[in-house]
């Protein structure tokens, strides 16, 4: 089982691997949350997607939301100084998903809880406050982060933390705040952040970690290529695309093989950017990109907002052997800044352990990884699982770097 061997190794490297991760964290700036997606196979675990805008963090453990605390206002203080007293959280403007919003509601009291006030806007034009209620029944007023508007007038914020995911670029709105410090910056929004460059870093990573670990990378890494000038409605753009998924499925059965592992390869063409698992589709075969439906190219033609998708990758696809209730499950990993803050169990009854359960239908269930801290030779899968979103961080500061994103004030 990979959980076992890598979680034996780390243990009994964790001195050479906790240094190398600290020397290879100082070297970057990190946003100040994040979340990762992991899949374990039972031959491999490893990260497949990664949010630098989270939206879970009400779905966290309860203990690790106690422990959150802390980890935030330490993220502040040592990143910021003591000088942050007024935060504005600018997060999505869709206003019908009542979870969303007690995720804002689960941030905004985690940062409240270090005697900062925090107002929440979203960034466009309202006539007036709007009052949302969580799933939960919290309440939350919603400003405009507009500096034409009332808010922005009286609250001068130290410091703005964002929660949309930039899907849209918001530039008009972003020349109006230069002079706040945002974090995470916008810069790292959807409307320009790739994927594909996220697991080029990702696997780069694992095989640096590997050595240390004595591991072979095969246990952490996910395939995953690039395809590019995609077209759904280009009949010759399906059938390279088709092409391309058998060579790397042909690729995927030779290194099973080699391991002896009997599973029968598959993999996911997915929107090149985007989250909320949207534009994904699990393939296993080019045969089936060739016969997709209606529907399957109504799902692949648009993402978030209504962007076309023009780019996907192709990625390996790792069944997952993680079950609760008898539902299939993947771990989720939360981070502040560069270290583990929360976890849950992302199950999905309907689903198989092949297919993507970040879908509507979703249950969240215990995964807490503050118990880390309690016994770590005992938690081999929050360990392990927790090394996954690690090198995640890290190759989101890889990505911060590439992109040029401005991390304004940041110490």
């Amino acid at each position: 089982m990979a959980k076992l061997t890598l979680h034996k190794q780390t243990l009994a490297n964790m001195q050479e691997i906790c240094s190398w991760f600290k020397a290879k964290s100082n070297e970057f700036q990190h946003p100040i949350y994040s979340s990762y997606d992991i899949r374990d196979s039972g031959y491999k675990i490893s990260n497949v997607d990664a949010n630098i805008f989270p939206a879970g963090f009400n779905n966290i453990c309860p203990t690790d939301k106690e422990t959150s605390v802390s980890l935030m206002n330490k993220y502040i203080i040592e990143h910021y100084g003591e000088k942050i007293k007024k935060i504005l959280l600018v997060t999505e403007e869709h206003t019908n998903n009542a979870f969303y919003w007690e995720n804002v509601f689960t941030i905004k009291s985690l940062i409240e809880a270090s005697s900062i006030e925090v107002k929440v806007a979203i960034p466009r034009e309202l006539e007036q406050p709007m009052q949302i209620t969580s799933s939960a029944g919290n309440e939350i007023t919603v400003h405009s982060a507009l500096m034409s508007g009332s808010l922005m007038k009286e609250f001068k914020p130290d410091l703005i933390i964002s929660n949309n995911d930039f899907s849209e670029a918001y530039e008009e709105w972003a020349k109006t705040v230069t002079e706040f410090p945002m974090n995470p910056p916008r810069e790292l929004g959807w409307y320009q952040r790739k994927k594909s460059t996220y697991f080029k870093y990702y696997n780069q990573l694992v095989k640096e970690f590997s050595a240390i670990a004595k591991i072979d990378p095969f246990l952490m890494t996910v395939e995953t290529e690039l395809f590019e000038h995609f077209d759904i409605g280009d009949e010759n753009s399906r059938a390279a695309l088709a092409a391309r998924v058998d060579a790397m499925l042909a690729h995927l059965k030779a290194e099973y093989q080699k391991r002896g592992i009997t599973q029968e390869p598959f993999v996911f063409v997915k929107n090149n950017a985007g989250t909320y698992g949207l534009a994904v589709i699990r393939v296993g075969s080019g045969a089936e990109v060739k016969e997709w439906s209606y529907k399957s190219r109504k799902k692949m033609k648009a993402a978030k907002g209504g962007r076309d998708v023009e780019e996907v990758i192709i990625q390996e696809g790792i069944p997952s052997i993680v079950e609760s209730d008898g539902a299939s499950a993947e771990p989720v990993i939360y981070m502040i800044g560069s270290e583990l803050a929360g976890g849950f169990l992302r199950t999905h009854s309907e689903k198989s352990s092949t297919e993507s359960l970040n879908s509507p239908g979703a249950v969240y269930k215990r995964l807490c990884v503050s118990d880390l801290a309690i016994n770590t030779p005992g938690c081999p899968q929050e360990n392990v699982y927790g090394w996954t979103a690690k090198l995640g961080l890290l190759a989101i500061a890889h990505e911060a770097r590439e992109l040029k994103a401005e991390f304004k004030g940041y110490k």
